[in-house]
């Protein structure tokens, strides 16, 4: 006969092995349910890219609806949490497909684009009780880290004006034009895109996949986003450009920074080097 130490251990462990088997299950299934949004969310851009737009923006609303629906039926909270940060990506598409039909494509039409963004945006991020530290909200080294991104910004900015050629948003270089141009890239453009794809999207996936899978999969995401441009060349070069900015944002966590360095992207993008040409004269 079995000592009652013994009977109470083997309970214990048979107990624990119990546990054990429905968490693992169930992490393995929530896997599977975070990846298939995430293809979903790819192959929709691949449409953009292919010229479908309309069968984009359907497949955008049918995805934004399911997310919804099942954010709010599914009972894992952790995949909850992945799914309201997911949203975001099909609402700023569809938000950027429909502002032509309202605005002619000005400088400030990137204004009321993004503006209306950072409400969901801050809805998530206070609702899922993110940090400062996981948002990127430090003060440290500000001025070397307004440099830093000012520099890092100029080749990125020329490595995508090679690639896409695009019209100058501002008439001509005047401060006055040049600093609008910044307000709007750096504290519309950029803040929200850095938040929603750097801050909540990339931090969420980093705990989901793991640290340099999370990194990829967002730079990724950050580059197909760009498929309405119609190069395959613009999309590889902004997944290096997101993975630039998501490696700089692990090792600062600062928002600040990678904000500087999006912002002042568009701004030789769509400003600078249109007038001055590829060799910055203007300085």
């Amino acid at each position: 006969m079995e000592s009652p130490e013994l009977v109470e251990g083997s309970y214990r462990k048979e107990k624990a092995e119990i546990s054990e088997g429905p968490e693992t299950n169930s992490l393995g299934h929530r896997d599977a349910f975070e990846k298939i949004p995430i293809l979903i969310i790819a192959l929709t851009e691949l449409m953009i890219y292919a010229g479908n737009v309309q069968g984009a923006v359907w497949a955008h609303v049918m995805l934004l609806t399911t997310l919804v629906i099942c954010g709010a039926l599914v009972g894992d909270h952790e995949l909850q949490r992945t799914y309201q940060i997911l949203m975001l990506l099909p609402v700023l598409r569809l938000v950027n497909l429909s502002m032509p039909l309202f605005f002619d494509m000005t400088l400030y039409s990137f204004i009321f684009t993004y503006a209306p963004l950072s409400i969901p945006v801050a809805i998530i991020a206070f609702s899922q009780k993110f940090t400062k530290e996981e948002v990127g909200l430090t003060s440290k080294n500000t001025p070397v880290y307004a440099l830093l991104g000012l520099l890092v910004s100029i080749p990125l900015g020329m490595g995508e004006y090679f690639i896409i050629r695009p019209d100058y948003l501002i008439p001509d270089l005047s401060f006055l034009n040049l600093l609008q141009l910044i307000i709007v890239m750096v504290f519309f453009v950029g803040l929200v895109e850095e938040i929603i794809f750097r801050s909540l999207l990339q931090t969420r996936l980093e705990k989901v996949f793991g640290t340099w899978q999370g990194l990829l999969v967002t730079s990724l995401l950050f580059g197909l986003m760009h498929s309405g441009y119609g190069t395959f060349y613009e999309i590889l070069y902004v997944s290096f450009v997101g993975l630039t900015i998501g490696y700089i944002f692990q090792k600062t966590k600062s928002l600040f920074l990678i904000t500087i360095v999006h912002g002042f992207v568009n701004v030789f993008l769509f400003g600078i080097i249109p007038h001055v040409g590829m060799g910055l004269d203007f300085f």
